[in-house]
């Protein structure tokens, strides 16, 4: 599809894949622990976990800010993003139907899976493609 073929586009995508990631882990270490309760997570008093949990999103989006500099140089670490991505839509579809019933959970894991799906049909066509010009 030639969507998927827009390298500009791809370089986008990522970015706004990091911004979406920072953001949610800027949120989880500054959130007050009522707002975070709002979305159904169990409050730690400590805070460690969430705060984990948000220096774990801020690291993820310098990945894809690196990989959005020049996509086609960056193979591994696009099979990184992805196989991140893919790892955690199934570790919250399953934390969702056999641990914790919260919408918050189901949401991240389809969107963890959407945009892990976007980078994976990006890479196929565009490795296809840069494959393909090589031979």
């Amino acid at each position: 599809m030639q969507l998927f073929k827009s390298i500009p586009l791809f370089r986008l995508t990522l970015q706004l894949i990091a911004l979406h990631s920072f953001l949610v882990g800027i949120a989880l270490i500054v959130l007050p622990f009522g707002v975070l309760s709002w979305f159904g997570f169990t409050v730690d008093p400590y805070r460690f976990f969430s705060t984990q949990g948000g220096v774990f999103h801020i690291v993820m989006s310098v990945a894809y800010l690196l990989a959005s500099r020049n996509p086609l140089s960056e193979k591994s670490l696009l099979i990184f993003i992805i196989s991140a991505k893919w790892i955690a839509l199934i570790f919250l579809s399953l934390y969702f139907l056999f641990v914790e019933m919260v919408p918050v959970i189901a949401m991240s894991a389809v969107s963890d899976g959407f945009m892990g799906l976007l980078v994976l049909l990006f890479f196929l066509e565009l490795y296809t493609t840069q494959k393909d010009s090589h031979v």
